[in-house]
């Protein structure tokens, strides 16, 4: 089997090798801090002695694929590889730097990827002299677990990458789908609404964290409501996603981040891994109880929702992605109940149209403006599915 590289010991990192060493791969893991690359190493131990305590592997299994993963501290070992996966912060510059040195280093038809989550691919190959060879390969975390990867070309990506690409993380056991280089690509782009409008609707104090939370489990059937979710990605990585799509995206109001999560970042609650975000984590403190109004959590979820079926039509109307790879990105990327554009078949577009109508109207904001796409399928009485 060929030779993985993965550039940058963290979470993500981690959790992309340990899913190329169960594929059977010899996977070089590189980070320049010693104590990253320790805690990677026990953190891969810990989850291989849980497999094993849970029977899904035994000793011998585990021994073996832990014995498949190499740590170096330089990424001169990245030499024999046929694939390499960026998995560093999200931060354009260093990104770019990283490229840089490891096309130094590799073979010239070595597939070079990022696994970032919304910045541009297009950005990071430009100053490559092999551009054609970078894309994009987007895990979720945690990666050994998360189905869906997110393949993202490069304007300067050769289609015979794509397709190897493709081909290795499908041979993986992963779902792929294919995302356009635009800012949060399919996922990170179409659940904004999901933080964001929840979040406005907090500011105007129509409901609390928890009433919303209730609403889109109990009466949406989402696993996690947004501000439990919001807490247990990171608020401080929850809102730098936003702020760079907003950003990316001109400054579109549809992406506005909120003052609210901000001043959670600056005071540093981070939310479960600091101990207190929206809600408080700390030993002895008790979970707020949500106000569990029928028609309050009806009007919080149907409002949220509308704004999630307008991003996800938006993003098929400006051709992001296929309708199906936008419906099993959302349903297989973050675990919603259904695909977004199957919810508007089975909702009624007309319903979805005049929801968001009524909430322009009511705003005279950018923010809740109809796609095009919804507003033209429901003249000619079409649906996504079955028309």
């Amino acid at each position: 089997m060929d030779t993985i590289g993965i550039l940058g010991a963290g979470a993500m990192g981690s959790g992309i090798a340990q899913v190329a060493a169960a594929a059977g791969h010899n996977v070089v893991i590189c980070d320049n801090l010693t104590l990253a690359l320790t805690k990677a190493g026990k953190g891969v131990q810990a989850t291989l002695k849980t497999l094993v305590e849970k029977e899904k592997m035994t000793d011998a299994e585990a021994y073996a694929l832990y014995s498949k993963i190499k740590f170096s501290d330089h990424m001169s070992d990245f030499r024999d590889c046929t694939v390499i996966i960026e998995a560093i912060r999200e931060d354009i510059e260093q990104k770019q730097i990283a490229f840089k040195s490891m096309e130094a280093i590799v073979e010239e038809g070595t597939i070079l990827a990022s696994n970032t989550s919304s910045l541009s691919i297009s950005a990071m190959g430009a100053q490559l002299r092999h551009p054609e060879r970078i894309l994009g390969i987007h895990f979720f975390n945690p990666a050994p677990l998360m189905r869906l990867v997110e393949i993202i070309p490069a304007l300067q990506t050769d289609l015979e990458v794509v397709d190897k690409a493709r081909n290795l993380i499908t041979s993986w056991g992963k779902t792929t789908v294919l995302a356009k280089d635009t800012p949060g690509f399919i996922v990170n782009r179409v659940a904004r609404p999901y933080y964001g409008e929840s979040l406005r609707i907090l500011d105007e104090g129509i409901a609390d964290e928890a009433t919303i939370d209730w609403a889109m489990r109990t009466i949406g059937g989402f696993r996690m409501g947004p501000f439990e979710l919001m807490d247990f990605i990171g608020n401080d990585i929850n809102y730098a996603v936003t702020e760079i799509v907003f950003q990316n995206f001109y400054f579109d109001p549809r992406y506005k981040p909120s003052f609210t999560q901000k001043r959670l970042v600056d005071a540093h609650y981070f939310g479960r891994k600091s101990g207190k975000g929206f809600y408080d984590y700390r030993n002895g403190a008790a979970m707020p109880e949500p106000l569990k109004d029928e028609a309050l959590g009806r009007e919080i979820f149907f409002r949220v929702l509308v704004m999630l079926i307008n991003e996800a039509a938006e993003a098929l109307y400006l051709q992001v992605a296929s309708r199906d790879d936008i419906d099993m990105a959302m349903t297989q990327g973050v675990n919603y109940p259904k695909g977004l554009l199957s919810w508007a078949d089975e909702l009624g577009i007309e319903k979805v149209v005049e929801k968001l109508d009524d909430l322009y109207v009511e705003y005279l904001e950018d923010r809740y403006r109809c796609s095009r796409l919804l507003r033209k399928m429901m003249r000619e009485n079409r649906k996504f599915f079955n028309a």
